[in-house]
């Protein structure tokens, strides 16, 4: 488990640590290390300019060789060792450990992008850009107890280049992500920035290009200038890539794509889950249908033969601030006819566009995109339940109230993922 916290100390003033251990057993302390960034990290204005606070110190620990098995309970405090032998402490925090991959017990995984931030009495609200992210985040810390991990897909904080607003960010998110591991991917508002070698020309981070979310929020990427990574999570597998960097076929991204895709193995993680800020699938969305396309240019182009040939089971999107949901889809078509229940062979990938995080909401195209199983235009997020390894439940839960809205499961045994389909299986030949 990794802990991250931010503090007026450096490390020429006090030493950061964290102390922890099971609940009701001795404690351990941890090191951390810290990281700052300055006005200088910034690309452009008014992250460099009107927008620039200074952050403070970013520490990170990583509490290691723990008992994995979601019914132990750990406890943690973060502190500094300042230089009289006076420790410092934090209240004290509570988290479950994390399955061993592939292991059978019940996992329930929280994904939704483009949430934002907002204020009580609705000050401080620019524009009432994020209208509904204290929706989604009560929700979620109300339901603290029903979920084990949370993937926000980019559309973080939505500070685009005032950095103070990550700090009110980080303070409406804390009692989820102090108690639930809280995975990010990167967005355009993260990450976009011009010559800053983000994919896409824009100014949407408002020059942060990538800094700050980089710094603040630690995932198992090989570089965190390129946020892409795997990680696993009992019989998940997750391949979380980045939007903001090229991902087109003979791309360093597109390699790695692959690679994550193709590492899994199936029989001890039977649910392959692809997700990115970005829609690189499909969707309905109004704005995309007046460029005349129905994902990001060029997107499922290059990466369609991937999620077709190591047989995803979802692929999940933000950036466009709605639900949908599409039917297994292969070579562009709807592959089957079910629209709640998916058992048997797996022969096509599910898209599910879920950006209605909290920011303001997009409108659908009024063309008719009949791969379009379910649409909702409000605010919510979709929960993956793993019940074990044939059995998933996806639901699709408004923020206002909680409630499931759309759901479907897929029953499936380990063969049935084997199982040639379509052109999916390499040729054979008899011999004596």
């Amino acid at each position: 488990m990794t802990i991250t916290w931010t503090s007026g100390y450096n490390i020429d003033e006090a030493t950061p640590l964290v102390e922890w251990g099971r609940k009701g057993h001795n404690k351990k302390l941890s090191p951390a290390g810290t990281l700052t960034f300055t006005r200088g990290s910034m690309c452009g204005a008014p992250a460099r300019t009107t927008g620039w606070r200074d952050p403070g110190f970013i520490h990170t620990s990583f509490l290691k060789e723990l008992w994995p098995d979601t019914m132990y309970v750990y406890e943690y405090r973060v502190g500094h060792l300042l230089e009289t032998e006076l420790t410092i402490w934090s209240k004290i925090y509570s988290f479950k450990s994390s399955p061993y991959p592939g292991q059978d017990s019940l996992q329930r995984v929280i994904i939704f992008g483009d949430m934002g931030k907002a204020e009580r009495d609705g000050s401080n609200e620019y524009a009432n850009y994020e209208p509904g992210s204290l929706f989604t985040t009560d929700q979620l810390i109300n339901d603290l107890k029903n979920y084990d991990i949370v993937f926000h897909i980019g559309g973080l904080a939505y500070a685009n280049g005032f950095l103070s607003q990550w700090d009110q960010f980080t303070a409406q998110v804390e009692p989820i992500s102090s108690v639930k591991p809280y995975m990010i991917a990167s967005g355009t508002h993260e990450r976009d920035f011009p010559n800053s070698g983000s994919f896409y020309d824009t100014s949407d981070s408002g020059g942060e290009c990538g800094v700050p979310a980089e710094t603040m929020y630690y995932v198992p990427a090989d570089s965190r200038a390129k946020l892409w990574y795997s990680t696993d999570y009992g019989m998940f597998h997750f391949c979380i890539a980045d939007s903001e960097h090229d991902w087109r076929e003979g791309s360093e991204q597109y390699v790695w794509i692959e690679k994550c895709l193709s590492s899994v193995d199936r029989q001890k993680q039977p649910w392959l889950i692809f997700a990115a800020h970005r829609v690189l699938g499909y969707s309905s969305n109004g704005g995309l249908a007046d460029e005349g396309a129905t994902e990001e240019p060029t997107g499922r182009t290059h990466l369609q033969k991937l999620w077709q040939k190591y047989k995803v089971d979802i692929a999940l999107y933000g950036h466009v601030h709605n639900y949908e949901r599409t039917c297994p889809i292969y070579q562009n078509q709807c592959v089957n006819s079910e629209i709640f229940d998916y058992s048997g062979t797996m022969n096509g990938t599910i898209h599910v566009v879920v950006g209605g995080g909290g920011s303001r909401l997009s409108d659908y195209t009024e063309n008719n995109t009949s791969w379009s199983l379910y649409k909702d235009r409000d605010y919510g997020f979709v929960k993956l339940t793993a019940f074990n390894h044939s059995s998933l439940l996806f639901e699709y839960k408004k923020s206002i109230d909680g409630e499931v809205y759309d759901n479907f499961t897929i029953t499936r045994d380990y063969r049935d993922v084997l199982a040639c389909v379509h052109d999916g299986c390499e040729s054979i030949t008899l011999t004596n």
